[in-house]
């Protein structure tokens, strides 16, 4: 029997209005056309000198400290080398051994994950494949290079897909609820990737890890994810069980045949040659920049939905939604406080919207969500007589439901509910009708 290790590395662009280590703009999904928010530091042309974009690095430590990691108090940007064309100096400035956080820990539905590193990098220009004048061309777009971008590295903590996508989905409402990034999948605001091996044993052993991995590549969808991560289980297990090693590799993902597919050898930290920028001066915090930065982090969302559940009686499948940006968060306890002031079923109230059975947004007045919800499920008072006696009939007119009831399947009671509602022209309770139908079907 083989087990998963898992971990994974996850790139973020951070929305600072500026990028990394220049003052052009950082818009790249947004611009008018290409190539227009460049100069020669983002271009890597001779003579570009970077400039630490310091809101850059505030959220990236911020983002560490909300994670429960450690900070480095000294750190420093090295340049990682490798040749590509989207990247024009030959190297990407980056960080390697100084880090700016170490040794968190993110909390999802499907167990903890423990973060290794997290880092500040700049990002590169973008590649597009087109056909121009009837010949296929490569062309590059710099919008994109020098966008701050976060990278988040795990342990090898994940053992099953669907720990891989809940961790993912928790860190995206982590990004977007300190509001330091957009996480835009479709457009590569976020990228997902994880490193993928089997062990053999029942029992995963972190200590002798597999000597091999395979990292799974620029990954846009939570549900790409777990499914490239199953294939990739299973055609690993396939090639261990013949007696050979997978190939150390790098390995993108085809939705269309359901499949992974090769994309280079994958290399070491050393074929990389970093070495520290010369251009960047090293970064020195104090303790009182790292506790000013900690008191500025907002309430985070599982906080939130803690004291949601004990002030205002909300679950937190309701509670979900509300937590995925901190608008929508600042508005759902707006709209709390006023249901409980009023004396309406908080958590009935929360049910109704998530499912839209009442229209919202944030631009909307608590008041009045709270009135149109009040309205649709206001409830006539009916006589307990004439209920009594059309519930009689229903039963009389429906004796197969009723000995289906009696056999058990007592989901049936929805459908007698919905024929009195029907026989009496009115909204009426459910748990009344409920109760007077159980008493009789008793």
């Amino acid at each position: 029997m083989r087990k998963l290790i898992c971990g994974m590395e996850i790139h973020a662009e951070l929305k600072t209005t500026s990028k990394l280590f220049c003052s052009c703009k950082n818009d790249p999904f947004h611009a008018p056309q290409p190539n227009i928010y460049t100069c020669p530091v983002c271009l890597g042309m001779p003579g570009g000198l970077p400039v630490i974009n310091k809101k850059a690095v505030e959220w990236t430590i911020k983002l560490g400290l909300a994670l429960h990691c450690k900070i480095n108090l000294f750190s420093k940007f090295d340049r990682k080398h490798y040749f590509y064309p989207d990247l024009p100096k030959g190297y990407q400035i980056s960080q390697y051994d100084l880090p700016f956080c170490y040794d968190g820990v993110l909390e999802t539905e499907a167990g903890p994950v423990r973060i290794r590193r997290i880092h500040l990098e700049e990002d590169t220009a973008k590649l597009q494949h087109k056909v121009v004048d009837g010949e296929k061309v490569s062309l590059i777009d710099f919008n994109r290079s020098s966008v701050p971008l976060v990278e988040i590295v795990t342990d090898p903590d994940i053992h099953t897909p669907e720990h891989a996508k809940a961790y993912a989905k928790e860190l995206r409402r982590m990004l977007r609820f300190l509001d330091i990034a957009d996480c835009d999948m479709d457009q590569g605001g976020m990228r997902l990737e994880a490193n993928v091996s089997m062990q053999d044993g029942v029992e995963v052993d972190l200590n002798h890890l597999p000597q091999y991995k395979v990292e799974l590549k620029n990954i846009n969808s939570f549900r790409f994810l777990e499914k490239a991560i199953q294939y990739e289980m299973k055609r690993q297990t396939e090639e261990l069980d013949s007696g050979q090693i997978p190939i150390q590799e790098t390995r993108g993902w085809n939705d269309a045949k359901g499949q992974t597919y090769s994309q280079r050898i994958k290399e070491d930290a050393e074929d990389y040659r970093y070495f520290p920028d010369p251009d960047l001066p090293p970064l020195q915090f104090t303790e009182t920049h790292i506790n000013t930065w900690k008191s500025e982090l907002p309430e985070l969302p599982k906080a939130v939905q803690t004291r949601w559940q004990e002030e205002f009686g909300v679950e937190n499948r309701f509670s979900d939604l509300f937590v995925e940006e901190r608008a929508v968060a600042n508005w759902a306890e707006e709209l709390f406080t006023v249901a409980k002031a009023s004396k309406v079923d908080t958590n009935k109230l929360a049910n109704a919207v998530v499912n839209r059975k009442v229209q919202w947004s944030t631009e909307m007045k608590p008041a009045n969500v709270i009135a149109d919800y009040q309205e649709l499920t206001q409830v006539s008072a009916v006589d307990p007589k004439i209920l009594t006696q059309v519930i009689s009939q229903i039963l009389a007119e429906n004796p197969l439901v009723v000995e289906q009831y009696r056999t058990g399947k007592t989901q049936v009671i929805g459908f007698f509910i919905g024929q009195v509602s029907k026989n009496i022209g009115q909204k009426i309770d459910p748990q009344i009708v409920s109760a007077l139908l159980m008493k009789q079907l008793s």
